[in-house]
């Protein structure tokens, strides 16, 4: 007995600082996974990916990093969420990969990929997400309202909201 849950399958983690490693932008969504074209083409679209791919020199096949070319804070949450989302996860642990997007990609990111009609739902994957974006919490299964590092709320968002806790005022900074 003891110790934590016990997670069987693929574990993604979406940092809030997205990370690139140098390669092309299909390598890094790939990331080791084995190739599915179909899929791969349902996660770009999900991820908002398309428009950008097809202004990049070589598409999908651009060099990243050092040598290869920069993509914005943005480009690089998306492809980020993407190699999350390619990867079929069992668990996705979503650390704030909404902040460095408009709110326009944000909305059709939390359909497209992480939310209950999204790419990740789709394949089964537990959602675990971080944010600050109070939008996104009514369409959550549970919500968690952490305050100096203890529980200040868990439930359903209707029975969170019911609180009204100062975290969830349109006027409270996180």
């Amino acid at each position: 007995g003891g110790g934590g849950p016990i997670v069987r399958g693929r574990v993604a983690y979406c940092s809030q600082v997205p990370w690139i490693v140098a390669g092309s932008v299909r390598e890094n969504i790939v990331f080791g996974s084995p190739w599915d074209e179909q899929w791969y083409g349902a996660v770009v679209r999900a991820c908002c990916l398309t428009d950008d791919l097809a202004g990049l020199p070589a598409g999908d096949a651009t060099e990243l990093g050092e040598r290869g070319v920069n993509l914005s804070g943005g480009q690089k949450a998306r492809v980020a969420l993407a190699r999350a989302c390619y990867s079929r996860p069992a668990v996705a642990l979503l650390d704030d990969p909404l902040s460095a997007v408009d709110p326009r990609v944000g909305r059709d990111l939390f359909s497209g990929a992480i939310g209950p009609g999204g790419l990740l739902a789709a394949c089964g994957a537990t959602r675990l997400l971080v944010t600050h974006q109070r939008q996104y919490l009514p369409k959550c299964d549970r919500v968690l309202v952490l305050r100096g590092g203890a529980v200040a709320a868990l439930g359903p968002w209707r029975q969170v909201a019911e609180l009204k806790l100062p975290e969830l005022t349109a006027g409270h900074g996180g």
